[in-house]
């Protein structure tokens, strides 16, 4: 069985005192959550004061991004190798966020697919986890491109990485149009896409298929995370807002862990 991931994006939210004040209010459920993975990603600045908090409580952490470079003239970019000086596990990539609103230097879709494939190759490398962010804006959903959209991505992976490789990753689907909009997808809905990316890499090899863990992220809450982890390749969540309010982060993460 696949060990459940609940992953909490905090963006670009939060202070030092109210990071630290979220922090020690996660803690104080470690233990009840230790039969599952918890990770935090927090804005790159607050990364030291993260992992001076949770260093030793069984919680990850990770960054928003990463460069797709080991070094060099990159100006304001941050590096495989900066993460692992901080013991990050994890690194998101290619989240919407980044593809919608910065468009990654407003470079074609193909092109960007190729820059997640080189972040996770520096990440993989490095020993850090990449998160892959996989998912279908507002237009290619209401134009019926979502399965176009997603294996896209997968097939570029697979091409560059092979498929082996992504048993070093973690996968995210992310449908655009139900991030901080409010809407989620349907559990049936989510478990359709999760089930074509997990069929998808089956074709090239079965065990990375059976192994790799692919979540949900797109306006999860408490109050329907249950729903959405007990379809069978949902393997968690990549959580936004909900995860900079400690009580209804911990309810989802603990809807993951009754999974187990």
């Amino acid at each position: 069985m696949r060990k459940p991931l609940i992953a909490g994006n905090w963006k670009m939210n939060g202070n030092r005192a109210s990071h630290q004040q979220l922090l020690e209010q996660i803690l104080l459920s470690a233990d009840e959550l230790s039969h599952i993975d918890v990770a935090i990603f927090p804005p790159a600045v607050y990364l030291y004061l993260v992992q001076q908090v949770l260093k030793n409580s069984g919680i990850d952490w990770g960054t928003q991004n990463i460069s797709s470079f080991f070094d060099g003239p990159y100006t304001g970019e941050v590096s495989a190798a900066m993460l692992a000086d901080f013991d990050a596990r994890y690194t998101l990539i290619g989240h919407s966020e980044r593809r919608c609103l910065y468009d990654e230097l407003d470079i074609d879709q193909l092109v960007l697919d190729k820059l997640v494939v080189e972040k996770c190759d520096k990440a993989i490398l490095s020993g850090i986890t990449p998160v892959i962010c996989i998912g279908e804006t507002p237009q290619e959903h209401d134009e019926g491109k979502t399965e176009e959209v997603v294996l896209r991505l997968l097939d570029t992976l697979i091409e560059n990485q092979g498929a082996k490789t992504l048993s070093q990753t973690v996968l995210a689907y992310e449908p655009v149009w139900a991030i901080g909009t409010g809407k989620s997808a349907s559990p049936e809905w989510a478990q359709n896409v999760h089930a074509l990316m997990r069929e998808r890499i089956a074709q090239h090899d079965k065990a990375t298929a059976e192994k790799i863990r692919i979540l949900y992220g797109g306006s999860v809450k408490g109050n329907n995370a249950a729903s959405l982890f007990s379809k069978p390749d949902i393997d968690g969540g990549l959580i936004g807002g909900a995860s900079l309010q400690a009580d209804e982060f911990i309810a989802i993460c603990r809807a993951a862990a009754e999974q187990v």
